[in-house]
């Protein structure tokens, strides 16, 4: 974000406190009278401590996530639902086409006990999957974070290396490339083979792809909702086969066509995942 940039989302912020501010001043000015509107304070983007997260304009952030503070988020990366990233001690530096999956945590520490500052840097077309724990430490390009794993201060995950789901990787712990680490304490458990290397890439690919999808769901309006509704309610009970008995062809509306990328292919070849 450039100079100008910075400063109309300064003024943006402005604007929206002056908002918030003459709404409590009408509500004590109505005293008693008042209608009082239980509304939620969650806020996707939140400031602390004059800092303020910096999300590229093609990352996908969900309504329900929490991006707090020191954080950036490059372009093509997608914070899933219920995610928290907290920069508030320290920051959190998020690369391009990285995928932080649903109801993940992502913090920080200050130091540790030897005064080395701790922050969280996890780099491009990672992938950290759903409920994972990723605290003060460092996740390598191309890296896989199982679900549940949880990552302890000073870790490094090294690009093409794995952490298989529900492990506890200790402190200051160096996972190298190309290996599968598990279990609780995580010990090496064998080498990354070539089909799991390509699953890495795929699965970041595959997440960038769905993030538009969601991200031009949540951009919609409450009429284009309504009409989605009616199209698909008026499409439910076609049955292609009796169609074709009587020569009928209907097409479906544009609105309710995926796009080819986010369909499953006819033939893939199968990757074995059935270990994380």
């Amino acid at each position: 974000m450039g100079t100008l940039g910075r400063a109309i989302y300064t003024v943006g912020n402005w604007i929206r406190g002056t908002g918030q501010a003459l709404d409590r001043v009408g509500s004590l000015l109505q005293g008693s009278h008042r209608l009082e509107e239980h509304l939620s304070r969650h806020r996707t983007l939140m400031s602390v401590f004059d800092k303020s997260p910096l999300v590229d304009k093609d990352a996908f952030v969900a309504p329900s996530a929490s991006v707090i503070g020191d954080v950036q988020i490059g372009k093509g990366s997608s914070i899933w639902y219920g995610c928290v990233l907290r920069g508030d001690v320290n920051n959190i530096s998020v690369g391009s086409g990285t995928n932080i999956q649903d109801n993940s945590l992502v913090h920080v520490a200050k130091t540790n006990l030897a005064g080395k500052e701790l922050p969280t840097t996890i780099g491009d077309n990672v992938t950290i999957g759903h409920s994972a724990v990723i605290h003060g430490c460092t996740v390598e390009d191309e890296a896989f974070v199982g679900m549940g794993a949880t990552l302890l201060d000073g870790v490094v995950v090294e690009k093409h290396a794995m952490v298989a789901a529900g492990s506890l990787v200790r402190e200051n712990t160096r996972i190298p490339s190309g290996e599968v680490w598990g279990g609780n304490p995580a010990k090496f458990m064998r080498k990354l083979t070539d089909e799991e290397m390509a699953y890495i890439s795929k699965s970041a690919e595959n997440y960038i792809n769905l993030a538009h999808i969601h991200a031009a769901e949540n951009s919609k309006s409450f009429e284009e909702i309504e009409v989605e509704r009616a199209l698909r309610k008026k499409y439910a009970r076609k049955d292609e086969d009796y169609d074709s008995m009587l020569g009928i062809v209907r097409e479906t509306p544009a609105e309710l066509i995926l796009p080819d990328n986010v369909l499953p292919e006819k033939t893939t070849t199968r990757v074995p995942t059935t270990h994380y």
